[in-house]
């Protein structure tokens, strides 16, 4: 005799209050707990063992839809399978389908997110975010794995001979997000952008990348032929032209030359970064271009500058050694070249100061070549000498320091500091 089926009612489902579990036949039940909660479940056999699986709750599911899916997990397993593993599958296959479903800027929105804390800066940072944005622009609606090394041909082509160092830096970083991608199984197969065996065999050898030198003054006025010319405007007096300013911005260009820093390093300089009593500027790895902490000497004539600097110090010009007009604020990266330009000088950048320095540590002294790099916190030597080589030799570079101030201040107009006006140049 068969057993009875469908014994349930949909007002039986409402009302019944008594705790257990209720038969409605072939398997399945409504299972009433202590708290009157209701749900369905399908018992079978699977493997010599009873099993239970969950058909949700009985606010959610009527019993018409509970015994539709009840019939659905009688069918597996009339046919050997286990009901239970089939949802798995099931909703395994729906996530691999909707997270193929991602776009590629979606995806690499996110990963920028999770990249950011590991940015040297937010400099770093900006220059990601406007490749993956303006450059990749083409993948970001596309699908994570449906992206082909055909897609990034057609990317990379038009630049990589024009730009071949910003061509370079956009096609590693789309490798960079599709590897991210497969490690989360959001695509499979070989990386489209990746190039050995790759894109290295379908692009042309790009040029050679160039450090993309900077325009440096000279620091002598001898030419290329050993003539001396008088109209070269040379490095010590440049200077006393700066001096004549006498304003913030004019302090700062030569507080720059004086410590060869970049010109984001000074900018950015704020007096907790200043040590006067041990005449040392500390520039955190945060703004370092190397990520690394850097020490830098402070010269007399570089400390009589931040003397003068120190009595602007105030709540209007915050924490910045060089403050800009805008309160709180720096001045602005344009200002050094600006300076340079509103002197008439011309084949001069203010990052060519540092050229300049080098250029007269190589011909004028005998300064070793690891002191002069280090002063212009240059990495020297192989990843095994560096790791043996633990200081970063500040009492060298701090005599080299002097003697580079002493050979700039030798044709400037005038060796004292001159009080400093607002007014930019």
């Amino acid at each position: 005799m068969a057993r009875p089926t469908n014994r349930l009612t949909a007002r039986t489902v409402e009302t019944l209050k008594k705790p257990g579990k209720h038969a409605d036949g072939q398997g399945l039940y409504l299972i009433i707990d202590q708290a009157l909660a209701r749900r369905w479940g399908f018992i079978f056999r699977s493997g010599g063992r009873s099993r239970f699986m969950g058909l949700g709750k009985a606010a959610d599911v009527t019993l018409a839809e509970a015994r539709d899916l009840a019939h659905e997990a009688r069918r597996a397993v009339q046919a050997g399978r286990d009901p239970i593993e089939d949802r798995k599958a099931a909703r395994e296959a729906k996530k691999i389908e909707q997270d193929r479903a991602i776009t590629f800027g979606v995806f690499a929105d996110e990963l920028l997110k999770t990249l950011a804390p590991g940015f040297r800066s937010d400099k770093h940072r900006s220059q990601w975010q406007l490749t993956l944005t303006r450059y990749a622009a083409p993948l970001r609606s596309k699908t994570l794995d449906s992206i082909t090394t055909e897609d990034v041909l057609k990317l990379l082509t038009p630049m990589w001979s024009t730009k071949p160092q910003t061509a370079t830096r956009v096609r590693g970083r789309i490798e960079r997000v599709l590897d991210a991608a497969k490690a989360k199984k959001l695509r499979s197969g070989d990386n489209p952008a990746a190039w050995r065996g790759n894109l290295k065999e379908l692009l042309p050898k790009a040029k050679k990348l160039s450090r993309g030198h900077h325009p440096a003054m000279a620091y002598d006025k001898i030419d290329e032929n050993g003539n001396y010319v008088a109209e070269i405007v040379a490095v010590s007096e440049f200077v006393g032209m700066l001096r004549d300013l006498g304003t913030v911005p004019a302090l700062m260009l030569e507080f720059l030359i004086l410590t060869v820093g970049r010109c984001g390093e000074v900018l950015g300089a704020i007096w907790d970064e200043i040590d006067l009593n041990a005449k040392v500027w500390t520039v955190p790895a945060a703004r370092m271009k190397a990520g690394k902490l850097h020490r830098v000497p402070l010269s007399d004539r570089a400390l009589a500058i931040l003397e003068e600097a120190s009595k602007l110090r105030g709540p209007r010009t915050g924490d910045y050694v060089f403050p800009g007009e805008r309160r709180g604020r720096p001045l602005s990266p344009s200002m050094p070249n600006n300076i340079i330009r509103s002197l008439g000088v011309t084949g001069a950048t203010a990052h060519g100061f540092r050229s300049t320095f080098r250029d007269w540590c190589g011909n004028e002294t005998a300064t070793p070549r690891e002191i002069a790099e280090a002063a212009l916190a240059h990495a020297t030597g192989d990843q095994t000498e560096r790791a043996y080589r633990r200081g970063d030799a500040l009492e060298k570079r701090r005599e080299l320091m002097a003697a580079w101030a002493t050979y700039v201040d030798s044709d400037a107009t005038d060796s004292n500091v001159v009080p400093m006006a607002r007014a930019a140049p």
